[in-house]
């Protein structure tokens, strides 16, 4: 049978931080951009979330990874200039320094009201940021099945990349330790975190259906409520990374994109040539995840092949070797070799806790927290 050609079209949602400039403190402002989105001519489609201090913007299909640059590039801008009209600010991070869920406006409607019904203190305290990349697989049986195929691979890489985009090292004005608070915050929903392995999209549909006879879905009994790291997405066709913290970077943002799109390419490569990548035991992804989330870049991770923990860094050379015959055809060498600046300069975590450091640290946590916030606004405005 022969394997079919998915269009490995892209999209991105990003999830931004709205800033009090003056205390540096998240400010619910959202409904206010909603309003003013509606009198643009040309509207920029922002979307609540689940609390008044974000919002989300979307790219719309991309064929490539320079439509990725052009789109999220100019959204960016624009979220970024309307905040400034009106006296705020825009941060890309997945948790704040110091902001506490205690104190924050929850956005009206039955979507948000139903999950924190259902939910109740877990969901109140979701005050984190994420970045989503669809990537586009098609809609027939084949296309679904194949889609099943690579989610089970791809798990493997997880680890790799939450690695490169950890952008949440601070909570509720304490630095955690860890490079990914976002992900533990995340992990006390239901249906979160690193999927099991399906051997087809008919065992996944029936688990799918299972939850909503059961009711796991709630009143409104829809699928979106499945919310792993990687999961076919219930609307689009597209296989969804939800693993990625926010990158506060821009050209990081593109980077984790492309290589989304490179890692399920080379799978695909590799399906054709009857060969694939093996599928890992959901407890041994779970142990590199943990790493990930504690030391990001900066850890080790386990080679499972050789049995032996790995500098990251290592990994990710490995891992650029592994996509490399696939980049040139997506048109994406640049912007996936931008891992290498990523490996050099750090992520945000990095970054934000180099600034705290260089601002006093723990000995001056105020003020540090509150420049750690001023860096990442001026951050998330680089390259527009």
């Amino acid at each position: 049978m022969s394997v079919p050609t998915p269009p490995l079209t892209l999209g991105v949602e990003e999830e931004y931080q709205i800033i009090d400039p003056v205390s540096r403190d998240l400010y619910a402002y959202v409904s206010e951009f909603m309003q003013q989105d509606q009198r643009r001519e040309s509207k920029l489609d922002l979307k609540p979330e689940f609390m008044q201090s974000q919002v989300e913007i979307g790219t719309s299909v991309c064929r490539d990874v320079s439509e990725v640059r052009k789109e999220i590039t100019r959204l960016r801008r624009a979220v970024c200039e309307m905040a400034e009209e009106n006296g705020v600010a825009i941060a890309a991070a997945s948790t704040h320094p110091f902001a506490k869920w205690q104190e924050q406006i929850i956005t009206e409607g039955i979507r948000y009201k139903e999950l924190l019904d259902d939910m109740q203190g877990v969901a109140q305290q979701l005050l984190i940021f994420g970045m989503h990349v669809h990537v586009g697989f098609g809609a027939d049986e084949d296309s679904k099945n194949l889609m099943i195929e690579i989610m089970n691979q791809s798990r493997y890489f997880i680890p790799h990349l939450l690695a490169l985009s950890t952008s949440s090292p601070f909570w509720h004005g304490r630095n955690t330790g860890l490079k990914s608070y976002r992900s533990v915050v995340f992990e006390a929903m239901p249906r979160t975190g690193i999927p099991h392995s399906f051997t087809s999209w008919a065992e996944y549909k029936s688990f799918e259906q299972l939850l909503g006879q059961v009711g796991a879905f709630g009143k409104q009994d829809t699928n979106a409520k499945i919310w792993w790291d990687i999961r076919p997405h219930p609307k689009y066709d597209t296989l969804e990374f939800r693993i990625s913290d926010i990158c506060t970077r821009v050209e990081e943002c593109i980077c984790l994109a492309a290589l989304f799109q490179a890692i399920c390419a080379k799978l695909l490569k590799l399906r054709r040539q009857n060969m694939a990548w093996r599928s890992y035991r959901h407890m041994h992804i779970s142990e590199n995840k943990w790493r990930a989330v504690r030391y990001g870049i900066s850890g080790e991770l386990i080679d499972f092949g050789i049995r032996k923990s790995v500098p990251f860094r290592q990994l990710a050379e490995e891992l650029l070797l592994f996509v490399d015959d696939v980049v040139d055809e997506l048109g994406s060498r640049k912007e996936v070799e931008y891992v290498k600046t990523i490996l050099d300069s750090g992520t945000s975590a990095d970054r934000q806790l180099a600034v705290y450091q260089a601002h006093g640290g723990d000995a001056n946590n105020e003020e540090a927290l509150q420049a750690v916030v001023d860096h990442l606004v001026q951050e998330t405005k680089e390259g527009l």
